[in-house]
């Protein structure tokens, strides 16, 4: 069974997507930082940088977007893998030729200029929001191409005749032949009217986001994708899910009332969750979000998997643990934990949200069709991912390269903010480095500043650590340098901190 959960609050929707029990896939979305992807808007340019090709947007969502010249260049390549498929049908005959090598991107582009841009990359961190001028209007069936003659139908629709009949309806269709279209997956299922109709619908909001635009001086959104809720629900249906639970009563009536609309197209239970338990804790959805934000994630074989993640990626290690297995085959006990954690590493990377370059450490195996074991079971479980994925092959150290889409922040990136004791790196300097630097402190301050009566101020636990030898040894160095030196507490401290006042003046010694 497939189910969705849908956890409303006041300031935070959470999508749980749970396949026989189990947690498969996670959505946190903040009302204060709405997804942005696929919104259409007039923008401004406010800074161009030909060194690296490329500008800054002002499209009045807090930090500027940013576009390269590969994004304002037409590209049907890029079409061609954002929407998985070929393009065998091109009515404005000849591609127009990349121009990102040949063209400056001053020709194309002037300061404080209006554009029309599309977010495709949320702003992640200090990072803006990527942009593209090559727009997509994207329909549960269809999608539109306005600035690109494309048509074509997804490869993913294999039977011959049902993309026969696609490419027959896109020629048919009455629209300006500059204007592309694309026939998703789901399009080979539904009926030449629903299409028609859907087709129609796509050109009105083209036709109202061009006028909004003329009609409008400073950046502005024109065009909003679809929100978390009808996301959800649709997605539901295109997967043919048997439920969506939801606790909020107001989104549920919402949902019926959107549902009406598809529900000829499956029979989807659409039930309002009323126990007085939590919803995510009745379903142990918040022990698997919990879980999912630690760094060591234990396997069902006794084997364990270490999270990392550093400034140009993520990195995985796989370790054998205190592994149970009741096999005398070392070899095979060690496939067997790689196996294991080849489907875990894709569900994990589905509910962390991680994108980007991820390294994946295996357990090393001698046999090589032992690693193919491991790099298939790997693919067929990162299948059922909705972002992009590229597995390269194992290499003679058991490590797999892979690239996931990054198309919003992380769930640690969500959830959490930078620690201001340790800056994010996890880690502090212990007591004993703290009294060196202490030691140090003390003979600057008495033999270059000459101070000669001093009052140390330090954590209450650093001085807990340090009473007895290494205090003692402080006030002895003091009296060595004719100077005396007394010890106060502030909780109020960093825990590495520490600060000298001259108890004559009281004034803060700069050491």
């Amino acid at each position: 069974m497939e189910e969705i959960l849908l956890n409303v609050e006041s300031k935070e929707v959470r999508q749980a997507t749970l396949s026989h029990g189990q947690l498969k896939d996670l959505i946190v979305e903040r009302r204060r930082e709405r997804q942005l992807t696929g919104n259409i808007y007039r923008g401004r340019v406010t800074n161009i940088l030909k060194n690296i090709q490329s500008a800054f947007i002002d499209i009045n969502e807090g930090d500027n977007g940013f576009i390269h010249i590969s994004d304002i260049v037409e590209n049907a390549k890029k079409f061609e893998e954002l929407f998985d498929m070929d393009f065998d049908m091109d009515w404005a005959g000849e591609e127009k030729k990349s121009a990102s090598g040949s063209t400056d991107i001053s020709q194309l582009l002037k300061e404080d200029q209006p554009v029309l841009v599309q977010v495709v990359k949320e702003s992640i961190g200090s990072k803006g929001a990527r942009l593209t001028s090559n727009l997509s209007i994207a329909g549960r069936y269809l999608v539109l191409l306005p600035n690109s003659s494309h048509r074509g139908v997804s490869r993913k629709i294999e039977e011959r005749g049902a993309r026969d009949r696609l490419k027959k309806l896109l020629r048919t269709l009455e629209m300006p032949k500059s204007i592309g279209l694309i026939c998703r997956t789901a399009s080979a299922i539904v009926s030449d009217e629903a299409l028609i109709e859907e087709a129609q619908d796509l050109f009105d909001s083209w036709q109202s986001i061009r006028q909004k635009f003329e009609n409008t001086k400073g950046p502005e959104l024109l065009f909003a994708e679809s929100d978390l809720i009808k996301r959800a629900l649709l997605g539901a249906i295109d997967k043919k899910f048997e439920r969506i639970l939801v606790d909020d009563y107001t989104t549920f009536q919402n949902l019926k009332r959107l549902y009406k609309r598809y529900q000829s197209e499956h029979p989807l239970k659409i039930e309002y969750y009323r126990d007085k338990v939590p919803m995510f804790e009745r379903f142990n959805v918040e022990k698997e979000i919990e879980k999912s934000l630690r760094r060591k994630i234990w396997l069902p074989s006794g084997g364990y998997l270490f999270f990392d993640k550093t400034e140009a990626m993520t990195t995985i290690d796989v370790n054998s643990g205190r592994s149970n297995s009741s096999s005398t085959d070392v070899e095979e006990s060690l496939v067997q934990i790689n196996l294991e954690a080849a489907e875990e590493i894709a569900r994990q990377l589905r509910i962390r949200n991680i994108g980007g370059l991820v390294i994946c450490d295996f357990i090393d195996m001698r046999l090589r069709k032992n690693q193919r074991r491991i790099l298939d079971r790997l693919k067929d479980c990162m299948k059922d991912d909705t972002a992009k994925c590229m597995i390269l092959g194992m290499s003679e150290f058991g490590l797999v390269e892979m690239t996931r889409q990054r198309s919003r922040g992380s769930l640690m990136q969500t959830l959490f903010t930078a620690c201001p004791y340790c800056s994010g790196t996890g880690l502090i300097k212990t007591h004993e480095t703290i009294a060196i630097e202490l030691e140090r402190a003390l003979k600057k301050a008495i033999q270059l500043n000459e101070c000669y009566a001093i009052k140390a101020v330090v954590h209450p636990s650093f001085l807990d650590a340090i009473k007895g030898e290494d205090q003692k040894f402080l006030e002895e160095l003091a009296e060595k340098l004719n100077a005396r030196v007394v010890f106060e507490t502030d909780d109020r401290l960093h825990l590495n901190d520490f600060h000298l006042y001259s108890t004559l003046s009281q004034e803060k010694i700069e050491v």
